[in-house]
């Protein structure tokens, strides 16, 4: 074995690497999670029904996806989208994941906070008696608002 080998094996490995990664990214029109479409997450079958109900929910005409599930500014909406596409290509990819699937508690944080966000002067005196008993969760009885029939 000679010293070139070890750079050789660990050049082959990168670049196999960045190869089925690149695929798949392109395969999986990875692009399109950049943007604010919410076509974007049909891409990945199982949010399907997540869409529908979206699209015929009162939500539709004033906030998308990234609206309420990723947390407004960056880095941090770029970490999210990041974390959360690896694990939801993760599970995808295993069958590992519950159906319907569920939202994490760390998503539902952020989700409240960009609740309080658009409607933070609507519910300012909810909120502060919330928070107050411990119990802040909008979706508790709104959970059908942004997608219409799931709860």
């Amino acid at each position: 074995m000679t010293r070139a080998t070890p750079t050789v094996v660990v050049a082959a490995v990168v670049g196999l690497i960045a190869g089925l990664g690149g695929f798949t990214f392109f395969f999986a029109e990875g692009h399109s999670y950049f943007s604010n479409d919410p076509a974007a997450c049909v891409n990945c079958h199982i949010m399907r029904d997540q869409f529908e109900s979206w699209s015929h929910s009162s939500h539709r005409n004033w906030a998308t996806c990234n609206d309420c599930h990723m947390p407004q500014g960056q880095p941090n909406g770029l970490y999210t989208k990041g974390l959360n596409g690896f694990n939801h290509s993760l599970k995808f990819t295993t069958g590992n994941f519950p159906e319907p699937i569920v939202i994490n508690a760390r998503n539902q944080r952020i989700a409240l906070t960009n609740c309080l966000t658009c409607h933070g002067t609507m519910v300012h005196e909810m909120a502060i008696t919330a928070r107050e008993v411990g119990v802040l969760d909008c979706v508790r009885c709104h959970g059908n608002v942004g997608h219409q029939g799931n709860k």
